[in-house]
């Protein structure tokens, strides 16, 4: 039985529970909310002030690469946790793929993937929702530019928590039985 616009949408494992478009929107939307601040933390380790002071960066960075490479490492696992976002609208999200070893083909229980999801959820919560107030805080080491610039490339972050939510309640449901 083809349902309307199954195949615009990803594939789902229940061909009667098409992944909904609004989900997949989101699921795409969720990296691009995270690549703001990890080009800015790469402008950073690069050694640009990007709104510190001098001393403001270089207590922020240091004066090794260790401090460069925590923050292109930094940002680069961001970026890639907030990718892990499409597994929840996507077939590698349900199917291991066949080109992994052993389990390649097998069904992915529904709570190993959600379980995880929501556990992310609550992280980011208590990670980012703080920079709904960033502009309340003193902060030493930044100019009044680099404030403003620093609020609004981390502000994006805020809205991960809820979105996940929402293609994680996605995905749940339609994994659940009927």
């Amino acid at each position: 039985m083809m349902i309307k616009d199954a195949a615009v949408l990803p594939p789902s494992i229940d061909a009667e529970r098409p992944v909904p478009r609004w989900a997949v929107g989101v699921a795409h939307v969720v990296p691009l909310l995270a690549l703001p601040s990890g080009l800015w933390r790469i402008g950073l380790a690069l050694g640009l002030p990007l709104g510190y002071t001098e001393q403001g960066l270089r207590d922020l960075v240091g004066t090794t690469a260790w401090g460069s490479l925590y923050l292109i490492a930094l940002s680069v696992l961001t970026e890639a946790a907030a990718l892990l976002t499409l597994g929840l609208v996507r077939r590698w999200g349900e199917v291991v793929p066949r080109w992994i070893p052993l389990l390649g083909g097998r069904t992915i229980p529904r709570l190993a993937v959600t379980m995880p999801a929501w556990l992310g959820v609550g992280v980011l919560a208590l990670l980012w929702t703080p920079f709904l107030f960033w502009w309340t805080l003193p902060h030493t080491g930044m100019t009044v530019t680099g404030r403003l610039l620093v609020g609004f490339v981390y502000l994006p972050l805020a809205a991960w928590a809820p979105l996940l939510a929402a293609v994680t309640l996605s995905y749940q449901h339609r994994r659940t039985g009927p």
